[in-house]
């Protein structure tokens, strides 16, 4: 029995030093991969190509009959549509990459660059919030159309005051009517917005059954948006009435 215990022992301890005799990790020799061109221009602006990661081995519209629609690339025509819209040096309000995406459809290269659907998401939050503001400051206009109120049999008087006057114009069809799509798309052309937007339409031929005015109106909430992330809320809230609602008709007390 001893001398199987002491073989047994033998075997273990030489298949333990040819265990520890093993290298623990070997070294994987580095590997080259080609890149594409588009990798290699690292100063390429990120709005101006797509990845070559999110392309497909081929096109779905190879033999497509749809008509080419034409997309702006040219910065200086974006830096003008900014500086219509937000005045002298509006070139300079957002940054480089901010000013494309603003302006970019969900539908433009199938999103692979970025879309403004979150922009537009916070810059309508925006606007809606000042055209509330600006309603229920507007005394005169709530003052239009109301009936005066019928004597109480009971003699009670409602609470009245100064700053509750205009809250009457606040409602949902009140502010709908006066931020309805076709304005907002309307202000936008006023802006020359249709001319850098950065969409796919389903019809080039027809643009307005494609549904122009819903992609230039939330393009014009994104732009108040990407300034409100950028510069912050007071800027926003300043573009915001200045330049869309007192445009549209809805004065801001100040």
């Amino acid at each position: 029995m001893a001398l199987n215990l002491s073989s047994r022992a033998a075997r273990t301890a030489c298949a333990a030093s040819k265990i520890a005799a093993r290298p623990i990790a070997t070294v994987i020799p580095s590997r080259t991969y080609a890149t594409s061109p588009e990798e290699n221009q690292h100063d390429k602006p990120r709005w101006s190509y797509t990845p070559s990661q999110a392309k497909a081995p081929f096109s779905l519209h190879l033999h497509s009959k749809r008509p080419a629609f034409h997309v702006n690339s040219d910065p200086v025509l974006l830096d003008r549509f900014y500086i219509r819209l937000f005045g002298n040096g509006g070139d300079q309000v957002l940054s480089e990459e901010t000013k494309w995406l603003a302006v970019t459809h969900k539908s433009f290269d199938q999103g692979r660059r970025g879309y403004n659907d979150r922009l537009a998401f916070l810059g309508k939050r925006i606007v809606q919030l000042q055209a509330s503001l600006a309603l229920a400051q507007n005394v005169p206009a709530a003052a239009q159309g109301t009936s005066p109120a019928e004597k109480d049999e009971f003699g009670r008087v409602p609470f009245t005051h100064a700053a509750l006057d205009g809250l009457n114009n606040l409602s949902s069809e009140t502010k709908k009517v006066l931020t309805e799509r076709a304005k907002l798309a309307e202000l936008a052309e006023k802006y020359d917005l249709q001319k850098v937007v950065r969409w796919s339409p389903k019809r080039p031929d027809d643009l307005r059954a494609s549904g122009i005015e819903l992609v230039l109106a939330n393009t014009l909430y994104a732009v108040i948006g990407a300034v409100s992330l950028e510069k912050g809320g007071l800027v926003a809230n300043q573009i915001a009435r200045e330049r869309i609602l007192d445009p549209l008709g809805i004065k801001s007390v100040s």
